[in-house]
């Protein structure tokens, strides 16, 4: 780091390990919404008009009116399929014309399976009343091998979110309840990819980035319930995250060995805003309908900044896009309530825009689960999905060492197929 060459090469080199931010969870883009066993059982489409401690999450109002205590927890097991694979990328190397990238030239799996648990309490104190939920809306690894076409734009990521939302509901007249919470996030993140060396026959070099911090956000929330009618409006800020940790640089050879270290830096990026709008109609005494859309601000996360030494801006141009949801909640017997429904989503990701990291595509979600009330104050939920991925392009063109006399573009052309997930939970709800 003692020349401005070095500066730049590392400027390069970051660019491509910035990139993986964004892939962690492959459930649009880095955002896991399975925060509630009711509320996937209907594919996540009534959540923010629903009531009690189950939708804090989705609705701050949601707990308005709730009469003593209340908690759950839950958990969902994920697992998700497909197939990343080349279709003929080049790595462009000083002096050369470009040669095939080589390696493996299919990923399969390359999203590990993964366990998400949430939880939430809550009580009422007559008209007003208090709630903590806790949830990793953003959890996820993606890991390639070391001989993948994909290692040099991809080869680890991991990224754990926890979210503690303290949350106050007040009960402003009968039908009329409104909400608000923090949401103290902690984001936890390692990176990594390979480099490539100046020439084929060397080995690969490798970078690392990782870090953690803490941030905060806000939500904010309404519902309206009359008669067979209930609504729900939900606000969720966007969060700026600020992670400090190392990046280290290793095996970089030949000319590229002054690049080799270990340093401290910092890295900023903004997970999106959520504006939700639900409605719920009980057709019957037994059966109600639900709606909901969603429109997330994924263009916050328009780039990742770089701090010290760094000092680098890597766009990201994600979009702002929608999901919407369609589903049914039946009342077999006071004890036995089933429900299914329907979800589709658009991924924030572009098209040539797109890397391995985020083999991300616009998706729909078949759902179906039940609650059995087990005693007077103990309701146990279950719900299980299937997510349908439509195939989709991997073309994002980066460079290694950007800037500089050893510049090395990496000619991006692949593709997910077959991508799908499974996704199983089980949650239990107690009153006290």
């Amino acid at each position: 780091m003692n020349t401005k060459t070095g500066r730049v090469a590392l400027s390069g080199a970051i660019s491509l390990l910035a990139l993986g931010f964004a892939g962690a969870a492959h459930a649009q883009a880095f955002y896991l919404q399975e925060q509630s066993v009711r509320g996937q059982g209907r594919a996540f489409s009534g959540e923010a008009a629903d009531t009690g401690v189950e939708s804090i999450w989705w609705n701050p109002a949601a707990i308005a009116g709730t009469q003593g205590g209340e908690a759950s927890i839950h958990a969902s097991a994920i697992l998700p399929r497909g197939k990343v694979s080349d279709n003929g990328t080049y790595v462009v190397r000083p002096g050369t014309t470009g040669e095939a990238v080589g390696g493996d030239s299919v990923a399969k799996n390359p999203i590990n399976n993964g366990v998400l648990p949430s939880g939430a309490i809550a009580y009422g104190f007559g008209k007003v009343s208090l709630g903590l939920a806790v949830s990793a809306p953003y959890n996820f690894t993606t890991d390639y091998s070391s001989t993948s076409w994909a290692r040099y734009t991809a080869d680890k990521t991991e990224l754990r979110t926890f979210d503690i939302q303290p949350t106050v509901a007040v009960e402003l007249a009968p039908g009329i309840n409104v909400g608000a919470g923090l949401n103290v996030e902690y984001a936890k993140a390692e990176l990594s990819n390979y480099l490539p060396n100046l020439s084929s026959a060397l080995p690969d070099g490798h970078q690392r980035l990782k870090g953690d911090g803490w941030d905060i956000g806000w939500s904010v929330g309404a519902q309206l319930h009359q008669g067979p009618v209930s609504l729900g409006l939900t606000y969720k800020s966007a969060i700026e995250h600020k992670l400090k940790g190392t990046l280290t640089n290793s095996d970089l050879l030949g000319p590229l060995a002054s690049q080799n270290y270990t340093l401290s830096t910092h890295a900023t990026f903004s997970t999106p805003w959520q504006a939700i709008g639900s409605v719920r109609y009980r057709v019957t005494p037994a059966m109600t309908l639900n709606f909901q859309a969603i429109r997330s601000g994924w263009s916050e996360f328009d780039s990742i900044d770089l701090g010290d030494p760094v000092n680098v801006s890597v766009p990201e141009n994600y979009r702002d896009v929608w999901s919407l949801a369609g589903g049914v909640d039946y009342v077999v017997d006071p004890r036995l309530t089933v429900r299914a429904g329907l979800q589709w989503a658009q991924t924030p990701t572009r098209d040539g825009e797109r890397d391995a990291r985020v083999p991300d595509s616009d998706r729909l979600n078949f759902s179906a689960g039940a609650s059995y009330a087990a005693t007077k104050n103990l309701t146990v939920d279950f719900a299980a999905s299937y997510i349908s991925f439509e195939d989709t392009t991997i073309d994002r063109t980066t460079a290694a060492y950007a800037g500089t006399a050893v510049q090395t573009p990496i000619l991006v052309n692949g593709t997910l197929t077959d991508a799908s997930a499974l996704v199983f939970s089980l949650g239990a709800r107690m009153a006290f």
